[in-house]
């Protein structure tokens, strides 16, 4: 039976360079419709990308582009292998023109590419609409500054691309399965309401979407869940065939595993309600899929099924949260535990007095941080530490308020307990994300063609 093969490169903006490489030399072996496949954008990516387009309408598209897409790009168009890919983030006009640029620097012939755009909605709907269309909160009814809104569209117009004979998809905000689905409905002509195998390809493209996380990723722990060289992991490859049966695999000789642990907890991954899997071209329905192991590193997946799309789209809507405020000192040697708590409390004390209503979480990382609520605690627990590093972190929209907790700590050089060391201090602009839900009419996807002809 035919097959189409889906590799994965990225799982996110900050992924490896070198992992698209062992994926395109092992689709290159592959008879038949290859694909290529990256995800880069998560929700706070996006709304820095539309931060910097404000700055330079040039600009606004993956800073991931320039180190994933050149390694991997001479032999993607030698061999036939079309790339999808969200790098697009806030313009993917701009992206598109920069891979123009990146393929003629290196010798290659000008790609056929397409852009997929309507994503956009900030100026479709105002503060209030998206406030009123909040999932599960009031955090845009309190929003100063609506920096980016985007929809989330579905594989239909990458679809649409694939078939206008494009070398390269960019789209902005699509849903991450989409970057599946769409090569898989362009090479199997799947019915828009053929719910089965849209389901299937959006689970193809869930599985897919977080790169090596399928394939010991994100999985490892050493003595439980061991995986061989963690350090090459390979990334995967779906081989998905009309039926919509997948096999999920990576390239042989790369490091990693998949087996039925490793796909399992990937199919669980992010999923709200097993018999309900909201994607905008489908409900996924994951209750009798099933995992079997077929061979080494060959995983066979199968049994989805779907229900209609659902009436709404998800966005995302990101906007101002103030400043972010972060100090950080060490104290280590015999009573360095008590010495450190005697620094918090002498920063609390002093900011009880000077900003009372500065919320500060007080942190001793890797004695009690991440699993313990420090900032509420005078004990943080682990008497006999003997290295001991404090954070200070704030949030406010009052710069000023932000500056004087960074003052307090630094001066506990001098003013604190004996043998503080290693201060360091940053602020940060803060951002937030909400979710809405949006009539499906505000979405209007756009294909643009350009480049060589097909």
């Amino acid at each position: 039976m035919t097959k189409v093969f889906i590799g994965a490169a990225a799982g996110f903006a900050g992924d490896r360079s070198d992992a698209g490489g062992p994926v395109v030399n092992a689709l290159a072996t592959q008879p038949g419709q290859r694909f290529l496949m990256f995800e880069t954008l998560a929700e706070r990516t996006l709304a820095l990308c539309q931060l910097e387009r404000r700055q330079n309408p040039q600009h606004g598209f993956s800073p991931a582009l320039e180190r994933m897409l050149p390694p991997v790009l001479g032999h993607c168009l030698t061999s036939g292998i079309r790339i999808v890919g969200n790098f697009g983030a806030a313009n993917p006009a701009a992206a598109a023109h920069r891979i123009v640029q990146i393929a003629h620097s290196l010798g290659l012939r000008a790609p056929r590419l397409a852009t997929i755009e309507g994503d956009d909605i900030a100026a479709k709907l105002s503060a209030a609409d998206f406030a009123a269309r909040e999932i599960g909160g009031t955090s845009l009814a309190r929003s100063r500054d609506i920096i980016s809104a985007n929809l989330y569209l579905g594989a239909q117009p990458i679809a649409q691309a694939l078939d206008q004979g494009a070398d390269i998809v960019v789209t902005g905000r699509v849903a991450d399965s989409a970057l599946a689905l769409g090569p898989l409905l362009h090479a199997y002509r799947w019915h828009a309401d053929d719910w089965n195998r849209l389901a299937a390809g959006t689970l193809a493209g869930h599985l897919l979407e977080c790169g090596a996380q399928v394939t010991g990723g994100y999985f490892a722990d050493p003595g439980y869940k061991d995986v061989p060289d963690l350090a090459e992991v390979g990334y995967p490859i779906a081989e998905v065939d009309e039926t919509g049966e997948i096999v999920i695999t990576k390239p042989q000789g790369t490091g990693g595993v998949v087996d039925r642990l490793t796909v399992v907890e990937q199919l669980l991954y992010e999923i709200h309600d097993p018999s309900a899997y909201l994607a905008p071209d489908v409900v996924l329905d994951l209750t009798d899929v099933e995992v079997t192991e077929i061979g080494k590193d060959r995983v066979r997946v199968s049994g989805a099924r779907g229900r209609p799309a659902p009436e709404t789209l998800k966005a995302t809507v990101c906007f101002d949260s103030g400043l972010l405020g972060e100090a950080e000192i060490s104290y280590a040697g015999p009573n360095a535990s008590a010495r450190a708590q005697l620094a918090a409390e002498v920063v609390r004390a002093r900011l009880r007095k000077r900003v009372p209503h500065l919320n500060v979480r007080i942190d001793a990382i890797g004695v009690l941080s991440v699993l313990g609520a420090g900032h509420n605690r005078s004990d943080f627990g682990v008497a006999q530490a003997n290295d001991v590093r404090l954070r200070f972190a704030a949030q406010s929209a009052d710069a000023a308020q932000i500056e004087m907790l960074l003052d307090e700590v630094e001066a506990l050089y001098c003013a604190g307990p004996a043998g503080g060391a290693g201060f360091r201090r940053r602020i940060t602009p803060r951002l937030a994300s909400a979710s809405c839900l949006i009539e499906r009419h505000y979405a209007e996807p756009r294909v643009t063609m350009l480049g060589a002809s097909a």
